[in-house]
């Protein structure tokens, strides 16, 4: 009791803002972290602090020197194993999500209408694909590994890009600005090894690029035709063209998917 009177009695206005920043500092990492590798690492480095401190109790001299040179580095440590998941938080600094969208509401609707009828077309043919629709986050880097096209969104134009006689099937179709930006594109394949083998390559990109972006992904698979949307990491089964159009506008309304439909485990997918 002592002691919490002692601490609030030196507390003063700027200590509780140095407090607030710091909280909300920790919080966002938490948010980053939950649910990916990160969060196993993060494990790993508090187990290592234990063994510091009971090094540090039982005066285990040989753990404490092993220790003591490894958070030496610590800092650098973190940057190294977190690289992705900083780059991530720092895509988001000043992104003004509540403030603006994508496209002009009246303009989006088009578009969305566009990718679902070209989406059900693909799907009804089992024909595979892979489009990418960017939001907050730039992807200048990933259309640089395709082809540019600055092509209008239109369904016969996504359709033809997947065709398997079409030279720039392969990869993905990137959508930037109300506008198919290239196609052909190569993204990063998912770092996650808990994913199941099975999961093809369009899937793994899919997630690869919603871990480390906040893109939208809709993905066609050519074995059943069914059409998944990733977004952050977690894929989301749409059942018929309708769903994929409302979940689309759901997302871009900035409204949680949580309670909205439900995800589906890798397990569960084929390719």
């Amino acid at each position: 009791m002592t002691f919490l009177t002692t601490f609030f009695s030196h507390l003063n206005f700027k200590d509780l803002i140095d407090i607030f920043i710091v909280t909300i500092l920790i919080y966002q990492l938490l948010l980053i972290v939950r649910g990916t590798k990160a969060a196993q690492m993060i494990v790993g480095l508090g187990v290592l602090f234990c063994l510091f401190w009971l090094g540090i109790t039982f005066k285990l001299y040989s753990l404490n020197w092993v220790l003591a040179h490894f958070f030496d580095s610590f800092f650098i440590i973190v940057i190294v194993l977190f690289q992705d998941q900083f780059r991530s938080a720092l895509a988001s600094v000043g992104t003004r999500r509540n403030l603006i969208t994508v496209f002009a509401k009246d303009e989006y609707d088009f578009e969305i209408d566009e990718v679902v009828e070209a989406c059900g077309a693909l799907s009804r043919e089992k024909i595979g694909a892979l489009i990418v629709i960017e939001r907050t986050h730039g992807l200048l880097n990933f259309v640089n590994t395709g082809t540019r096209l600055d092509s209008r969104i239109h369904s016969d134009i996504i359709y033809s890009i997947f065709e398997s006689s079409s030279s720039l099937h392969d990869g993905a179709i990137i959508i930037q600005n109300g506008k198919i930006s290239a196609a052909g594109c190569f993204l990063p394949l998912s770092k996650n090894f808990d994913i199941e083998r099975h999961l093809g390559t369009r899937h793994r990109a899919a997630l690869g690029l919603t871990e480390v972006t906040d893109a939208l992904v809709v993905t066609v698979s050519e074995e059943t035709g069914k059409i998944n949307l990733c977004v952050e990491g977690i894929f989301y089964l749409c059942k018929t063209e309708k769903e994929l159009g409302q979940y689309l506008r759901h997302i871009w309304s900035n409204e949680s998917l949580e309670g909205t439909l439900r995800p589906i485990k890798t397990k569960d997918m084929v390719r």
